[in-house]
């Protein structure tokens, strides 16, 4: 790693989650563990429905599969096709382990989810990733194309930054 994550200036301020956001968001870090252990870039994600029923589970499987899409948040989605309406998913919940990527945020966007939790944020991810081309991301923030949406996503975090920074620590070369 280049550099002690919390030395960066400017990192977004940790977002204090009430009980139930704490304990999906949990679940999800968790999967992250899961991924780095398979041989995966460390990154998972729940879906959780309004009244608190898990819809979905999933780790970043791209190191197993190939699958470049094999992102946590954009297989957890997939696992919801024919199992979830618009209407439920307009009021669930996504926790992701690290703030989605621009992909998994067009894809929480085309699923309806109403709702993103995250752990690490993507600022505090790229100096973990440092500045290997194959490990960098299209700098722009989930919550910009959120903000694109015409319809609400509620984005909540950074949030339990050490517990989601933890999967991360040295598995990215620099």
């Amino acid at each position: 790693m280049s550099q002690d994550p919390s030395s960066v200036n400017s990192l977004p301020a940790e977002t204090p989650l009430a009980e139930r956001d704490t304990l999906y968001l949990r679940q999800a870090i968790d999967w992250s563990r899961v991924a780095r252990e398979r041989g995966n870039r460390p990154f998972g994600a729940v879906v959780v429905s309004a009244d608190g029923q898990v819809l979905s589970e999933a780790w970043n499987n791209t190191g197993e599969t190939g699958d470049c899409t094999g992102h946590a948040e954009t297989t957890a989605i997939r696992q919801l096709a024919g199992k979830a309406d618009r209407a439920t998913l307009a009021q669930a919940t996504l926790y992701s382990s690290a703030e989605p990527c621009v992909m998994c945020a067009g894809a929480i966007f085309w699923s309806n989810i109403g709702r993103v939790v995250f752990g690490i944020d993507a600022v505090r991810l790229r100096v973990f990733r440092g500045e290997r081309p194959e490990q960098r991301d299209a700098e722009l923030s989930c919550r910009d194309v959120f903000a694109a949406s015409p319809h609400p996503i509620d984005c909540v975090g950074p949030a339990l930054i050490s517990e989601s920074s933890a999967p991360h620590e040295g598995f990215w070369l620099t």
